[in-house]
């Protein structure tokens, strides 16, 4: 349904103008305004106009085809999904100052995450000569900037958000756009009230978990382009002839989305080295863990999984959550979980932290190493400074400053720095080689843009990637189904969308969950575990056969 609202605006500018003619452009006026528009009128639309005035810009070429495609053929309105390290950002910025220099594009805003506001600002600035500025908390004036670059949470906050709203925007670019899929956030609800005529939306992974997601962010750029959610997940995910719906959907996308796979642009120069090491638990590590399961019977499945997947990290972040439940338990349980507390204290350093050192001691070079937890992050610091060796942590809940502060410190001081998930994003490390997953995640996308901080372009070496994973353990089944039985390194991001696509009745991550819930031994884990990779890789292969 189409609304029109009737614009009287003009009303007492024209009222204004008949009352006093002399405020009327006369004829010597009007031929200067038209000679001087004509001047600066481009001829036609073919072509870069802004690779002229970015010469010191070495744009590739993946990225000036895809400016070019976005211009010509998509009106201004697309996801920009290359894979982690193939220049998003520079794509995204060839396209708007394009626009600015026709004149098409004038009032600019782009939402990022807060750790890479200064960073935008930095690379709008330089690289494309783009006076960008990044209002604080106390300032309000909006309106006053042609190009704004702040963080969703910053914009939507109750103090800005109904004059952003307001505004109408010629340009909006989301950094980071997968943080959108959820179309029922607040997040997601403010970007679709936004004004805006051109839009982009910048992520590596545009399906993180299920097909839906990418449903959402298509509809910030079109709504009713894919109908609706409710028929689209009917269509696209229960009905027989699956195959030909996908590549179907593929089409439809096609027309919204560009995707560049390093494999398909010349540059995949340095290569993944991937390492999975299974370590052994110390016998007191064992039959800690052991203990652990039995908790299965008689509490809920999240309370003894959690547990089991905190002690394969560190037997401090497995205390932190003891202790939580300790706190809110009554007499009887408080008893079990003091009992897991002190074996914990009598354990000694982890199997993990030991492997670690000693791969970082072989060489001088520098590491990231990825935790899923704040409390081992903390330990890994102690455990590494009584080595002598120095480190910074990393967390997405830093300040700005502190996070570009600790990023300088990893790269001219310290040898190793530290991340939790939330600091995955956004860092971009090609100084940096080495990697080590010190807990795997269960969300492939999330384990390839890990690795994306350092594997990108202007990497000059091959990269070393180090997965962790305690044998016979929770750890070790998703290492087996993840990272080797699908072979999601070898598939890398581009065949994950494909993968992920193929997973019935949820998520990925909940279908692990669930698997692991309703399961009573390892080998029912085992069975159902490899009868959802059977599937997956049944689907891949048809794939394949029909292409």
């Amino acid at each position: 349904m189409v609304e029109i609202h009737p614009d009287h605006t003009f009303i007492p500018t024209l009222r204004d103008n008949l009352n006093n003619p002399n405020h009327l452009s006369n004829w010597e006026g009007f031929k200067l305004a038209y000679q001087a528009a004509k001047i600066n009128t481009v001829p036609n639309f073919d072509g870069l106009l802004a690779l002229e005035h970015l010469p010191h810009v070495q744009f590739l070429d993946h990225q000036i085809e895809a400016a070019e495609r976005v211009i010509h053929q998509m009106n201004g309105r697309a996801i920009l999904a290359d894979e982690v390290g193939l220049g998003k950002t520079l794509e995204a910025g060839l396209i708007l100052k394009e626009y600015m220099i026709r004149g098409i594009a004038r009032k600019i805003l782009i939402l990022t995450p807060a750790s890479l506001v200064n960073q935008w600002v930095q690379e709008l600035n330089d690289k494309f000569y783009i006076q960008a500025a990044s209002p604080r908390k106390k300032q309000a004036a909006w309106s006053d900037w042609d190009v704004t670059v702040t963080s969703i949470d910053m914009a939507k906050r109750e103090a800005h958000r109904q004059e952003i709203l307001s505004i109408p925007y010629d340009f909006i670019i989301i950094d980071e756009a997968h943080k959108l899929k959820n179309h029922q956030t607040k997040n997601y609800q403010f970007v679709q009230e936004l004004k805006k005529t051109y839009c982009l939306l910048l992520t590596a992974t545009p399906i993180q978990n299920k097909l839906s997601d990418l449903f959402n962010l298509v509809s910030i750029l079109k709504p009713g382009y894919l109908g609706n959610l409710t028929d689209f997940k009917k269509k696209y995910r229960y009905e027989a002839n699956k195959q030909g719906n996908i590549e179907h959907i593929h089409s439809l996308v096609g027309k919204m989305m560009i995707r560049n796979r390093r494999k398909d642009t010349g540059l995949d120069d340095s290569k993944r080295i991937v390492v999975n090491e299974r370590l052994k638990f110390t016998e007191e590590e064992q039959k800690m863990y052991q203990e652990l399961e039995l908790l299965k019977s008689d509490h809920p499945s999240f309370t003894w999984l959690t547990l089991a997947k905190e002690l394969c990290s560190s037997r401090e972040a497995c205390y932190m959550s003891l202790n939580q439940m300790r706190q809110q338990s009554n007499e009887q349980t408080m008893a079990v979980y003091s009992k897991f507390i002190e074996q914990l204290q009598q354990l000694p350093h982890h199997v993990k932290a030991k492997r670690m050192i000693e791969l970082i001691s072989e060489t001088n070079e520098k590491f990231i190493v990825f935790t899923e937890y704040r409390a081992t992050q903390f330990y890994l610091q102690w455990y590494l400074q009584q080595h002598g060796i120095s480190s910074v942590p990393f967390s997405g809940k830093f300040n700005k400053s502190k996070r570009d502060w600790m990023k300088q410190l990893f790269k001219n001081q310290a040898q190793v720095l530290i991340a939790t998930e939330a600091g995955g994003e956004g860092i971009n490390l090609q100084f940096c080689h080495h990697m080590i997953n010190y807990d795997l995640p269960w969300n492939p996308m999330r384990l390839e843009q890990r690795i994306g901080r350092i594997h990108r372009f202007g990497q000059e070496h091959d990269v070393k990637i180090y997965n962790f994973a305690i044998e016979n353990t929770i750890e070790d089944h998703i290492m087996k189904m993840l990272y080797e039985k699908i072979e999601m390194f070898k598939n890398a991001v581009g065949d994950l969308d494909h993968i992920l696509e193929q997973i019935p009745g949820g998520s990925f991550d909940k279908q692990i969950q669930t698997i692991i819930d309703q399961s009573d031994s390892k080998g029912e884990i085992d069975i159902k575990l490899n009868n959802l990779v059977s599937y997956v890789e049944h689907s891949i292969s048809e794939r394949r056969e029909t292409s």
